[in-house]
């Protein structure tokens, strides 16, 4: 017989043998436990921003915070009689082996020190918003403490006039109160300027879940930076909008900050216990439109409560 009949008649019998023993023979399946697991719904993890970004930095550990924020530092109550000594030390502020922002207070009230019973993190990014229209985002878990206020924000850049040039907070809790406070402000806290202050609460009992949640601002002014509208969200529901206040200053020239404070005015003079608490920012990025477009700022625009005066 030639090779090529001998391969051939082996190629026939082992055909034979193989369809004889699966048809003998059920094919188990694969174990529960090593399935691929169902996709979790959209409705119990935060969205992002699918636009481009325009900014986004990078929060890899080998790269310092200053690369991307300014260190604002000092122990001088900032305009709150607030606790906390702000410091550039890498203990306050640093980026993690997973590509974390973390501003971590620390509070020790046996230190020797005044400047070292309360130190915490305050930063001003380099970058402006520097678009007519554009959307910041981030994904945050801040800290939920009696005593502790952390803050996600934005204020024009230096110099600027408070409160005349606005301030907008995107998110910010305090008291442990699981709330967060969406904010716009262009007035002084008195009766005459009551109605220049707008606020909507969220509450929301996991603010600080370890995945976090999604605050995003996204505003839009014609050319000469005037008026406009701005619509804040949260895990991609709009929770609040305002027109943009005639006089203050044009969004494109304003800044991010991100900030841990304690006790003060606001936290009605409670002071955190000894110990460290973490805002973790794991994404943060400018992009040039909100998730879904213009087309869906305009839904959302129509569909947003306007927020309360304070």
């Amino acid at each position: 017989m030639s090779l090529k009949h001998s391969l051939e008649g082996l190629l026939d019998r082992g055909e034979a043998e193989l369809k004889n023993f699966t048809e003998g023979h059920h094919v188990p399946s694969i174990p529960q436990s090593s399935k691929p697991a169902p996709p979790v719904s959209t409705s119990s993890k935060p969205s992002s921003s699918s636009s481009q970004p325009y900014w986004q930095p990078n929060f890899h550990s080998s790269i310092p915070v200053s690369q991307y924020f300014q260190h604002e530092c000092g122990q001088h109550g900032w305009g709150n009689n607030e606790a906390q000594n702000y410091t550039e030390a890498t203990t306050n502020s640093f980026h993690t082996s997973d590509h974390k922002l973390v501003l971590r207070a620390v509070v020790n009230s046996l230190a020797p020190a005044n400047e070292t019973k309360y130190t915490s993190a305050r930063l001003i990014s380099h970058q402006k918003l520097g678009r007519q229209r554009g959307c910041l985002v981030a994904t945050l878990s801040p800290p939920c403490a009696s005593g502790v206020w952390p803050a996600f924000w934005l204020l024009p850049s230096q110099p600027f006039t408070w409160p005349n040039d606005g301030e907008v907070d995107i998110m910010e809790t305090w008291n442990g109160d699981c709330v967060n406070h969406s904010c716009l402000h262009w007035g002084h806290y008195n009766g005459e300027d009551w109605n220049k202050h707008r606020v909507k609460e969220t509450h929301m009992p996991n603010i600080g879940q370890p995945q976090g949640h999604v605050y995003a601002f996204a505003w839009q002014q014609p050319e000469d930076g005037q008026g406009g509208q701005a619509v804040w969200y949260i895990d991609g529901q709009p929770v609040m909008k305002s027109s943009i206040p005639e006089g203050t200053r044009r969004m494109e020239d304003w800044k991010v900050i991100i900030n841990v404070a304690m006790g003060g005015n606001v936290c009605q003079g409670r002071l955190p216990a000894d110990g460290e608490y973490h805002l973790v920012v794991h994404e943060l990025k400018l992009c040039e439109e909100p998730a879904g477009g213009w087309h869906t700022f305009e839904r959302d625009w129509n569909a947003a409560p306007e927020g309360h005066p304070m």
